[in-house]
């Protein structure tokens, strides 16, 4: 069975892809006649396309916004029969900058990519973006089309020259199978059959070079299933999922990826019950010999795998296409999501940023939309991930943030980091239980946050006074005091505050764990950072508490100045005037900042005292 061809159309905007690919489905009889009457009838405002000829491009334009637009905005996939009955799946990638996210996930899964250059506008920043996002998702050939040569008068030395950019960006890249074609989508030339306008070509058409194709053959590799469901019944225990690596058959010997409990397959059932054997892209149910711990997000895999690299790890580096309109800011905690497998991860450091246009790394501290970039990752827990170019579907991962759930970036990895499968923790006998016993008291963090001169040290002082009158051990971490040293290499941007409050709260947690009531000081500005911080700890260790003082009280108030110099525009990041204060949705503890401290210490000893 010849297998179906995955194509993604990509390149800048209003290069021609809809329309390319709706001649393509309609000379190839792939496109309903009613359809085409409606692209007959049917014509949007400005078009210069003859009443009664077909507009091809609303063929593909599925969406209401991208009609009365003329874009393409989300992902349009269409299905085409090549003539030798091979199956086509093109995926219409939109062309705008903003939309680079849809465009990376079209690419993610597709073997060739139809890259389309407008012959009158030449090679552009998105082209050589989408370029470079093909070369990252391993896609395996670029057929670079040149679109729009009746415009330029079939110009041969102007499609050489354009070609010859984007085989030079591509080697840059390192994609070696390129090969330009060139087209007029509008008139139809050397789309489906050789032009006469084209006298100086003689390469294949589009439809050709399509037909042409196949890929180049590779080794089956080893077996890996991402484990999606645990499947229980009166019994009968399963693992279902799809393998997306090698194969599976009874008798086969598996490990565990993450844990290393290994086993061996007992049954393997198929769709339509049970097989001797299962492929990648396979849906199925193993069960194992034996009581064997296995859960969602487990990858189950070969012992051979696991030692050559599917070890768990909790540092890698990795290719980020970073999505979000909010930039990347390190070491603040987002979740990485692969296939079933959801774990929080750091990022701990911008490795540099990738310039589409050159091909070259270049020193970054954050990514913006649409950058590409490499970075370093550290996993909470340890985590077995595969290098992309060993496997596209337990190598790749989405990040999400972990306030608004919302997907913020793509990322492929490169490899584990050596520091990654080296540390090992050591349990100690003497552990925080025993520590609490030993001061007769429950460990607690209590989590100070509001805007400048809020009250948040004067209240934290007060309030450590009070407990340690009462005989209870305590720290105070205060936000200038950890400044000054722990943290004194970090400035005010929004990535090193995310950082400042990464390292307050794990500082916080060693603290816990010693067995103190610890109490922070920090405006910690952020939501999605305190929301990271509180995640650290389990229920009941740690209470959010807001010092809700109105803005004009703590500008007043002032206690150390930073008002002042704001308002002369000298401290351009300070939280209020240049930076947000985003308060607390939904705090453990409000407290209000014009009342008294003593009414403030009392509600907050009581949470924390015996």
């Amino acid at each position: 069975m010849t297998p179906t061809l995955r194509v993604v159309a990509c390149g800048s905007v209003d290069d021609g892809k809809s329309t390319l690919i709706g001649r393509l489905l309609a000379e190839t009889g792939s496109v309903a006649e009613d359809h085409l009457d409606y692209a007959r009838r049917t014509r949007r405002g400005g078009s210069t396309i003859p009443a009664g000829e077909v507009d091809y491009s609303l063929l593909t334009d599925g969406l209401e916004a991208e009609h009365e637009q003329g874009i393409t905005i989300d992902v349009a996939h269409r299905y085409l029969d090549l003539p030798s009955g091979r199956r086509v799946i093109i995926a219409d990638a939109p062309g705008h900058e903003q939309y680079t996210r849809n465009m990376a996930v079209a690419a993610s899964t597709s073997d060739v990519a139809l890259l389309l250059v407008d012959a009158t506008r030449g090679v552009r920043e998105q082209t050589c973006r989408h370029l470079a996002v093909c070369a990252l998702m391993r896609v395996r050939a670029v057929l670079v089309v040149i679109n729009k040569l009746d415009a330029v008068g079939y110009d041969q030395v102007l499609f050489d020259k354009l070609a010859g950019e984007v085989r030079a960006n591509a080697a840059g890249l390192g994609i070696a199978d390129v090969e330009a074609i060139p087209v007029s989508a509008l008139g139809g030339d050397n789309v489906v059959r050789p032009s006469a306008q084209l006298p100086w070509y003689q390469g294949p058409t589009l439809l050709g070079a399509l037909s042409a194709w196949q890929p180049v053959p590779v080794a089956g590799g080893d077996f890996r299933l991402p484990v999606q469901y645990v499947v229980r019944a009166e019994e009968f225990r399963g693992f279902a999922g799809t393998v997306v690596g090698g194969a599976v058959r009874r008798g086969d010997r598996v490990v565990v990826a993450a844990s290393g409990a290994s086993s061996t397959v007992d049954r393997v059932l198929g769709p339509a019950g049970e097989v001797e054997v299962a492929g990648p892209g396979t849906p199925v149910t193993v069960t194992l010999a034996g009581d064997v711990d296995v859960r969602r997000g487990d990858l189950l895999t070969t012992p051979e795998s696991r030692r050559d690299g599917l070890s768990p790890a909790t540092a890698f580096s990795a290719t980020l296409v970073w999505t979000a309109e909010e930039p990347l800011r390190h070491g603040r905690s987002y979740l990485l999501l692969a296939g079933p497998l959801t774990v929080p991860v750091v990022v701990t450091s911008v490795r540099g940023r990738l310039d589409v246009l050159s091909g070259k790394q270049f020193a970054a501290r954050t990514l913006e939309i649409n950058d590409i970039g490499t970075v370093e990752l550290s996993t909470d827990t340890a985590t077995s991930l595969d290098a992309y170019e060993t496997c596209r579907d337990t190598g790749s991962f989405l990040l999400a943030d972990r306030v608004t759930k919302q997907t913020v970036a793509a990322g492929m990895v490169r490899y584990a980091l050596r520091r990654g499968r080296n540390i090992v923790p050591q349990a100690y006998a003497v552990d925080r239980a025993a520590r609490q016993r030993l001061k007769g008291q429950r460990a607690r963090v209590v989590w100070l946050t509001g805007m400048p001169g809020a009250g948040k040290s004067t209240i934290a002082d007060a309030l450590e006074r009070r407990l340690h009158a009462l005989g209870l051990h305590t720290y105070v971490l205060d936000g200038d005091n950890v400044r000054s040293g722990l943290n004194k290499d970090l400035g005010f941007t929004p990535e090193d505050r995310a950082e400042n409050v990464r390292r307050v709260a794990e500082t916080a947690k060693l603290l816990l764990d010693a067995g103190l009531i610890v109490i922070v000081a920090l405006v910690s500005p952020f939501r999605a950072d305190r929301a990271v911080a509180k995640a650290l700890f389990a229920d009941g260790d740690f209470d959010e508490v807001f010092i809700d003082t109105p803005a004009w009280v703590c500008a007043e108030r002032d206690p150390k100045g930073l008002y002042a110099k704001a308002k002369a525009g000298t401290l351009p990041n300070m939280t209020g005037v240049g930076q947000s204060y985003e308060p607390p949705e939904h705090p453990d503890v409000v407290v209000d900042g014009t009342s008294s401290i003593d009414d403030a210490v009392a509600v907050l000893a009581a949470r924390v005292t015996p």
